[in-house]
């Protein structure tokens, strides 16, 4: 994001937040500039704060300045930021001096594994750990297809969702995004059929009503079948992101009960993506849990290692053996640096009671969100999302067309009052901060999203 679009405002001091200097800060200036210089332009687009230290729901600059973080890091640090007992774990593993064992077993990977198991709901029996999200969808792909070759199917396609976010790999991006972010793979793979998310703005009639759920699936599976595909012989799985990355929407529960039930009856797996709503984060350990299904495979990452490149896939045993010995591995894999930060990380969701908590302060965000929409009717036509993720959904008030440009100058307005969201570029505001925030700063931070709104409607 230009830094030349941010100007300074008053100075702000509450418990919470503190903003001293213009935004972004004199000196953070030559750091920019330095990434811009240096750095591939892709990694930027975030707003221009040079982050100095995190400590649990706030950020620090060099400058002095304090934000309230509403983004952990893109959903990374869902037990707050720096937490000291991922520290001390980290640091056992560091003065133990084994920093990297490969495929080589270790206690601390055992360990980690069978906590990880144990966690997790059935029927996620075993898992596979990698270094990141992307890397969980490309081992799930390569599951679907293999499982799908020892089912007798012809081919091994799969069923994703346009706009639905797996990664930045080849095969991770094949499955989601738009035509325009996926050209320069140079083809679209015909094994991979891409459906329209049932957004609630998506799927209006011509007589004004919403078609959901069940009746939705069929109409999208017999259009496939109108197309020449033999679903019996030639889909091996679904791909769901468990709610859709940019606008924290969820599926209607029934679409995905009719999916699962589909899938079941004609040997088709079903793969949730959780590498954003897994470990807590919308106020169930897994996000598909809100459907009432099982998946036969689950993609992790994100919060589940605290910082650490840390990324799984869970799955049934019989799926997850179907690689032969050692014909899947991950040079990072499992290394002991990252179990040790995932070990953590287990620990402090279980003792802080961390999925029923966000649920909680779920009810405190969406209360406060709702009256933000109730307030600015015209412009924020939707609030989405569950527990601790959440997104405003901007249109412009005259035509009812998605407002990207309100949404980017809401952003800005916040960082420059002291709180941080996630700017995605596009007509949502994205909300996810810490699961270990307090309620006061979670109130406070709805608070002053609401006079960004404000200002930045003007």
């Amino acid at each position: 994001m230009p830094t030349d679009v941010v100007e300074g405002g008053p100075q702000i001091e509450t418990a919470f937040r503190r903003i001293r200097t213009r935004i972004p800060a004199p000196d953070a200036l030559s750091v920019l500039e330095d990434l811009a210089k240096h750095e591939a332009r892709s990694m930027h687009g975030q707003l221009p704060v040079v982050w100095d230290r995190a400590k649990d729901f706030q950020v620090w600059d060099r400058a002095g300045n304090c934000w309230i973080d509403f983004t952990s890091t893109i959903f990374v640090a869902n037990i707050g930021h720096a937490h000291p007992q991922v520290k001390r774990a980290i640091q056992q593993v560091l003065d133990r001096d084994l920093l990297h064992s490969y495929t080589f077993a270790t206690d601390i990977r055992a360990s980690y594994l069978k906590r990880l198991i144990e966690a997790s709901p059935s029927p996620l029996e075993k898992a596979f750990l990698l270094s990141a999200g992307t890397e969980a969808t490309e081992c799930a792909l390569k599951l679907v297809r293999l499982h799908a070759r020892a089912a007798g199917k012809r081919s091994g396609g799969v069923i994703a969702f346009e706009e639905s976010m797996h990664g930045r790999t080849m095969g991770a991006q094949m499955l989601g995004g738009t035509a325009a972010q996926r050209a320069w793979i140079g083809y679209e793979d015909p094994h991979i059929h891409r459906w329209l998310f049932p957004y609630p703005w998506s799927v209006q009639q011509a007589d004004g009503t919403h078609r959901f759920g069940e009746e939705t699936f069929k109409q999208q599976m017999d259009r496939l079948r109108s197309q020449g595909v033999d679903v019996e012989q030639d889909i091996g799985g679904f791909f769901l992101e468990s709610y859709l990355g940019w606008s924290a929407a969820f599926y209607p529960s029934d679409y995905v009960q009719a999916l699962v039930e589909f899938a079941r009856a004609h040997q088709i797996l079903v793969v949730f993506d959780e590498i954003q709503g897994g470990f807590g984060r919308t106020g169930k350990w897994f996000a598909y849990q809100h459907y009432g299904v099982e998946p036969d495979l689950v993609c992790c990452g994100k919060g589940m290692g605290s910082s650490l490149p840390l990324a799984a896939v869970l799955g049934r045993a019989t799926i997850m053996d179907l690689p032969e010995v050692g014909s899947m591995s991950s040079t990072h894999s499992a290394n002991p640096l990252s179990c040790a930060a995932g070990l953590a990380t287990l620990d402090v969701m279980a003792s802080r009671n961390l999925v029923a908590e966000t649920a909680r302060k779920g009810e405190l965000l969406f209360g406060g969100l709702r009256e933000l929409q109730r307030r600015f009717c015209e412009r924020i036509p939707y609030v989405l999302g569950k527990g601790l993720v959440a997104a405003l959904i901007l249109v412009d008030p005259s035509t009812g067309a998605p407002d990207a440009g309100t949404a980017t100058r809401i952003c800005e307005c916040a960082m420059r009052k002291g709180l941080l969201v996630v700017h995605t570029g596009r007509e949502s505001v994205k909300l996810g901060p810490p699961l270990t925030i307090p309620d006061e700063a979670l109130v406070e931070g709805v608070r002053v999203l609401g006079e960004s709104i404000e200002e930045a409607v003007a």
